[in-house]
């Protein structure tokens, strides 16, 4: 898959691409029907329009993080399910003041030659969103591109959203978040270097920030870990907490994942960890002892269920 970000100069081979527009937060099953849909709407490469910074950051910075993946974790996700290009465009003052019509023109027209786009049904674009489907649909058939709205799609009963998505893993509920995305919600990134208290605990971690994303529920999981490069690439099984570490005082919120049956040095590797199921809350315990034989009964619990 190929990431363009500047449009400006294009490669004619980058252009003529059925194309999916959206932010494409989870890539949950809703994003992924109007992904089936694009394929399938044109003969041509397929492709995906989505803005960095999300506009919903740009308007405002200062609200609590709310991604449920970062740039990268969503590339991935949408190279996995055959996507050819990803034109992640500069949210900017500039983009954000243009028209519905010259939205249309400049960027799907003029710049990235898209025969053919796919929305879903709520898709709202332009400035102060004055766009919406029957804009975009009007635009299509004076411009020459095709447009095919996809219908919102509902699982279990529920709408599928990024919205509903994030409440369940606020609550602790992501195997009812994996219903809806389709595939297990994943915290993606470098390994960072902590304080090192898991390796004298005889828990070593692979610790990982989780700034700017939403933040699951904390408290303890049952995980799988990918390792996507270094030495030591592969799937394996774990125990996670992720939080504040209230044991040892007030500390930035972060993700631990101990692995199960592995001795290795992950500094710097990118990982990807699945929560898989929520086993409790966090705590704090009245000693270091008492803190390693919850730890010893996390493991044991987090094997069983990974067993399952």
């Amino acid at each position: 898959m190929r990431i363009i970000r500047d449009t400006t100069y294009m490669n004619p081979s980058d252009r003529g691409a059925t194309a999916a527009i959206g932010n494409f937060d989870g890539v949950h099953l809703g994003h992924q029907t109007v992904l089936k849909i694009a394929a399938g709407a044109a003969d041509a490469p397929l492709g995906v329009l989505t803005f960095e910074p999300h506009p919903r950051e740009y308007f405002a910075p200062d609200a609590p993080p709310f991604r449920l993946m970062n740039p990268a974790a969503k590339a991935n996700r949408l190279e996995s399910l055959g996507v050819k290009l990803l034109y992640e465009l500069s949210f900017n003052d500039r983009l954000a003041a243009l028209s519905p019509e010259a939205f249309c023109r400049e960027i799907l027209v003029n710049r990235l030659g898209l025969v053919h786009v796919t929305v879903g049904s709520d898709f709202c674009f332009g400035n102060k969103r004055k766009g919406n489907v029957a804009t975009l649909k009007e635009h299509g058939a004076t411009m020459g591109f095709g447009v095919t709205v996809a219908e919102l799609i509902a699982s279990s009963g529920t709408e599928v959203s990024s919205t509903q998505i994030r409440a369940a893993l606020a609550q602790g509920r992501p195997e009812d978040a994996a219903e809806m995305l389709g595939h297990l919600h994943r915290i993606e990134g470098k390994v960072i270097r902590g304080d090192q208290r898991g390796r004298e605990l005889g828990y070593p971690t692979a610790n990982m920030s989780i700034d700017r994303l939403h933040p699951p529920k904390f408290g303890v999981y049952a995980v799988r870990a990918d390792v996507l490069n270094g030495s030591f690439m592969g799937t394996y099984d774990g125990v996670a907490s992720l939080g504040v570490r209230p044991m040892f005082g007030e500390n930035k919120p972060n993700l631990e994942t101990f692995l199960f049956d592995f001795s290795g040095d992950l500094y710097d590797a990118d990982i990807s960890i699945a929560l898989v199921s929520y086993l409790r809350p966090e705590a704090k315990f009245d000693g270091l002892d008492a803190l390693i034989a919850q730890m010893d009964l996390d493991s044991t619990k987090a094997r069983e269920v990974l067993a399952r």
